[in-house]
Formats: structure tokens, sequence, C-alpha cells
């Protein structure tokens, strides 16, 4: 019996089990499936924290991705998969963008679209021993710079980059120390490809391995040798977060339970109070009342307090308008150190491009006006032997995100690390939790300890190495804690030599092109394609 010709292609070996299901599967069973292995990784985050997950997340999704029958499908594949992505780690936007979150989730899922057409090029097909161990280093330098052109405030910031969902790993941590949260991201997504190149590449299993192995082993030389930073003394630091307080009176109601929080923490031997971001809810300057009320309490617990302003107000340069500051109040009122905040979150603090996307503010709870930015980095120094105390280096919110921040500033003399947040409009959500964790890396990549200090939670409180320090305020508390933090002096990798493994990806990038368009110009453009070979079978 023969086989008919329009089967014979499901029966030819040379064609293949794969192929075959290639041909067998519909768009939109790609597509949905797509969007949802892209969606995976979100559950290595916190709250769910599964953060071995994220070593094995990528795994579906590339296999999906490699077996797309064009390179047109596997860009698709990609730009779904990025979506899916986009929308699993910021689904808590979502009460607040409504369906503007989709629309933003579908133009920065685009950012994967060419790596999912550089997946199927190097693990595509049969590859190669060699093209396989290319892909090990390849694929990684290519979702790194998905990472770094998504971390620009414009487009987001750098929220849910990968490397940051090992933020409780020591190793993770201490490797952060050498290339900052990026190295993180490129040993994570480095793992995922040598899982599916085993999965599916039988003869490169030996590179695959020996990939593997030397991930172990850069690891291993980062715990051992990578600079560490030296203990010089310790600081005391409290931190209040008064919690929730909704209605018309509530910036009162919330200043009067931060005071009486603070007022609770004297005896305790304190360098410096923290209150949460918008804890003082007018300009310090035209309301000398409250500037006083602040001073007596720092004057009550013997330490400086830095209260985070949210008002209109003028800044040092005589600027007016809506400013969210860090200022510095002790015992005789404004100390005149202020930070005012630089990089403001998208559509929450200001809206982009407002004359295009202003109606974002009819859908959701964009800001109604933009808030005006800051113009340096300050750190500011506390009381000591001639003025010569801990100095500090401020963060408002969403600015704990970034790495180069917090680097600038341990570059410029900071000894501690302080971020002021409030995450309150998404208190029952993965944010409060997700934005706490930020502070370990930050504090890793620096050897600095760092402080994020919460008005409704989690606030916590890290030391130079990324680990917790003392018991964390969660989402549900109204209280003050005190922390008591080792100082530390000495240059990690990362602060000394910046965003290097940025470099070097774009390096690999750039190598890989030259490669591919050297290959196309040796190819001899007349040879006509090899015809499909197809056999019958009885």
């Amino acid at each position: 019996m023969r086989v008919p010709a329009g089967r014979r292609e499901m029966w030819n070996p040379a064609v293949g089990r794969e192929a075959w299901v290639r041909r067998s599967t519909s768009p939109v069973w790609r597509g949905a499936a797509a969007v949802t292995t892209g969606a995976l990784p979100a559950l290595s985050f916190p709250e769910p924290g599964l953060w071995w997950l994220a070593y094995g997340a990528l795994v579906p999704w590339m296999l999906l991705v490699r077996t797309a029958p064009t390179g047109g499908r596997a860009i698709l594949d990609g730009w779904l998969g990025g979506l899916g992505f986009i929308l699993a780690v910021h689904h808590w936007l979502m009460p607040s963008l409504h369906v503007f979150i989709v629309v933003l989730a579908g133009l920065l899922g685009l950012l994967w679209a060419p790596w999912g057409w550089l997946v199927r090029l190097m693990l595509g097909g049969r590859p190669s021993p060699r093209r396989t161990a290319a892909a090990l280093v390849v694929v990684p330098s290519g979702w790194l710079m998905i990472e770094t052109v998504r971390s620009l405030e414009g487009l987001g910031g750098p929220w849910g980059l990968l490397g940051a969902s090992q933020w409780e790993v020591a190793p993770a941590l201490r490797l952060a120390s050498v290339g900052g949260v990026w190295l993180v991201s490129l040993l994570v997504v480095a793992v995922n490809t040598g899982l599916t190149a085993l999965l599916v590449v039988a003869t490169a299993r030996t590179v695959v391995a020996v990939g593997l192995v030397a991930c172990a082993v850069g690891v291993s030389c980062a715990w051992v040798w990578a600079p560490r930073t030296e203990r010089t003394g310790q600081t005391r630091v409290a931190v209040v977060q008064p919690g929730v307080f909704a209605g018309p009176d509530g910036v009162d109601r919330r200043f009067d339970r931060s005071e009486e929080l603070t007022r609770s923490l004297a005896g305790r031997d304190l360098d410096l109070v923290v209150w949460g971001e918008s804890s003082v809810g007018d300009d310090l300057g035209a309301r000398p009342d409250l500037a006083a009320r602040i001073a007596v309490l720092s004057r009550q617990v013997g330490a400086e307090v830095l209260v985070n302003v949210d008002a209109s107000g003028t800044d040092g340069a005589g600027r007016t308008g809506i400013f969210k500051s860090a200022v510095l109040v002790g015992p005789n009122g404004l100390t005149g150190d202020r930070y005012d905040k630089m990089r403001l979150v998208p559509f929450g603090e200001y809206v982009p491009a407002r004359s295009a996307l202003g109606w974002a503010t009819s859908v959701g709870k964009a800001a109604g006006e933009d808030r005006r930015r800051g113009t340096r980095q300050v750190v500011m120094v506390l009381p000591g032997e001639g003025r010569g105390g801990p100095r500090v280096g401020p963060l408002i919110c969403f600015e704990s995100a970034f790495p180069d921040m917090s680097r600038q500033l341990v570059r410029d003399g900071a000894q501690l690390l302080v971020a002021q947040s409030s995450t309150s409009t998404f208190q029952h959500s993965w944010a409060p939790e997700q934005h706490a964790s930020l502070a370990a890396l930050r504090a890793a990549e620096t050897g600095r300890p760092m402080v994020h200090a919460t008005l409704t939670g989690v606030s916590a409180v890290y030391g130079p190495r990324g680990e917790r320090t003392g018991a964390r305020l969660g989402t549900a508390s109204s209280a003050g804690a005190v922390y008591e933090l080792p100082l530390t002096r000495g240059t990690t990798a990362y602060v000394k030599y910046g965003d290097w493994p940025l470099y070097g990806a774009l390096a690999v990038l750039a190598a890989l092109c030259a490669a591919e368009g050297a290959r196309s110009l040796r190819r001899p453009a007349s040879a006509p394609p090899a015809p499909p070979v197809h056999t019958t079978r009885a």
C-alpha cells in the first residue's frame, strides 16, 4: 500500500516529527502559548518568590520560539511572549492604568521581537555544537540588551529585571557586587539557554555541560575572590511606618501618627530617623509650624529626622511646582539638606508627551499635573565630630530600581543608602514585596547598607552584602523599628567598573552581526535551494 501523495511528508523521517508539529499547530494556539510561557518568569519574583524557577522559566518559551516555521513567526512569538512577561510582572498596575496597561505591554513587548528571531537563529533546527556554544553567550546577551533599553526611565525603568528575582540568594548577590544585577540576569538566561539546548540538541550535551560548569565556576570565583568592603563602625537607624490613612484628612492624621511613633523612639541612641515617601503634605519652607514640630521630635530622639515632602513649592534654584523631596530636619529646624527626586514614575508622576498621551488621565489614575525634577544627586552628612558623621545617600521610591543612582551616591561618598517609598496605591498586590527586594540588590552592588522606608509597608533594611537585617515591617504594620547597621569602606567591583556586562553583551551581539554578515557574503548568490526530499513508506 502506498501513502497518498498529500500525506507523504507526514511519514518522511527526513522532515521529522518537529516539522510535522510545526505544520499542525494553529497560529492561535502558538500565540496563546507564547503569551503564557512569556509570563512564567513573573512567578520567580515576590510575592510568589519562587526564585529557583527563574533558572528554567524561560525554557518553555524558548522551546516554542525555536520551532517557529519562519523568522517572522519567531519575531511574533518573541513579541507575544514579551507582552505576557510585561503584563505578568506589572499586573498590579491594572487598577491604575486599566486598559492602557495592555497598550503599554504591547509596545514594550516589541523589545522581545528581535530576541525571538535570535533564539530561532541560534537554537532552531539541529544546531551544531559550535553554534550551541555560541548560543550560551549570544542569547543571554540579547536578553540583556532588552533589559537595558526598557530600563530607560521613560519606558518604565528597570523594574522586573530577571536578575532581580535572585535578591535573596547569597551567591547571586555576591555576583551582583561584581557586575550588578545585569551580571545576574546574564547568568539566569545562560542557564535557561543551556537547559533548552540539553532538551533538543543531543549532539551538543558535552558543550552545554561545559558551559553550565563554567557558570558555576564563575560564581564560585566571584564568591571567593571578588573585592569585599571593610567594616569601619556602625550606625543606628529608625524607620517610621505610620500605615494607611485614607480620607480628606488622611495626610494630617498620617503626620500625627508618624509624630507619635517617632516620639516613642526617644532614648534609643539613634543616628537617624527615616519617614516614608510623601510623609509631609506641605512645603516645610511655607509651613514653619510643621518644621518646628519635626525639630522638637529631633531633639526628643537625639537624631536628625529625614522626612519626605510631596507638595507645591520652590526649590533651591527658584523653580516652582510640585516636588518630591527628601528633607533633613535637625534639632534646630531645617538643616538645608534637601534632595529633589530626579527620576519620576511615568504616568504616575508625569505623563510622557502629555500633548499626545494626555488622554491616559481619563482611563486611569495617571498624573493630572507633572512633578518637577531635581537636577542633581545629594549626599547628606549627619552630625558628628565636626559634622563628620555618617554620610547618607537618599533615593525616592522608583529610584531604588536604578543601579546607576546608588552606585553614583557611593562614588560621591555615601556610607548609608536610604530609599523613601510609598506603595499604598498597590497595598494588596505584589508591588510592596517587589519594591522592598530591590534594596537588597542595591546594597550588594555597592557594599553599603540600605534602608527601604515606606509609609504603609513593606519596609526593610539590608546589610552591605544584601543580607536582611532585623525584622521587616509588613503592609499591616503601623510601627517604628530600630536597626543597627555596619558602616563600611572600600569599593566593590561594580562600583569601580560600572555596567561592564552591558558593554560585553553589546560586543557579543556586534560580533554575531559581523559573523552573520560575512557568512551571507560568502554564500553563493546563484546557488538554487536544494529540493525537498520525499520518501514513501509502504
